[in-house]
């Protein structure tokens, strides 16, 4: 019971994160920009991470949750959103 309940825990927050990011990239880039490559990424690494949280009940529930939230921020930082902005920034 305790390996359902912890394996839909990360369930959850891999949904809720790749919700957000989302919402913020059709936020900043619209429905035109919108990065569908970077959002099949996500999708695909939360899958692999609860996958692997459901088979090694050794992977604690927050080292799962903070691998996919570093995952996401990893991937958020390569859309054209945040591109533009840091080269706002530089020049």
């Amino acid at each position: 019971m305790k390996k359902a309940m912890s394996t839909l825990l990360v369930a959850g927050v891999v949904v809720l994160l790749t919700a957000t990011f989302s919402f913020a990239e059709y936020a900043a880039a619209g429905a035109g920009g919108f990065p569908y490559f970077q959002l099949g990424c996500l999708i695909v690494g939360g899958l692999i991470i609860t996958s692997l949280k459901y088979k090694y009940s050794q992977i604690y529930t927050a080292e799962a949750v903070g691998s996919f939230a570093l995952y996401a921020v990893l991937v958020s930082l390569f859309t054209s959103p945040v591109v533009d902005a840091i080269k706002n920034m530089v020049s």
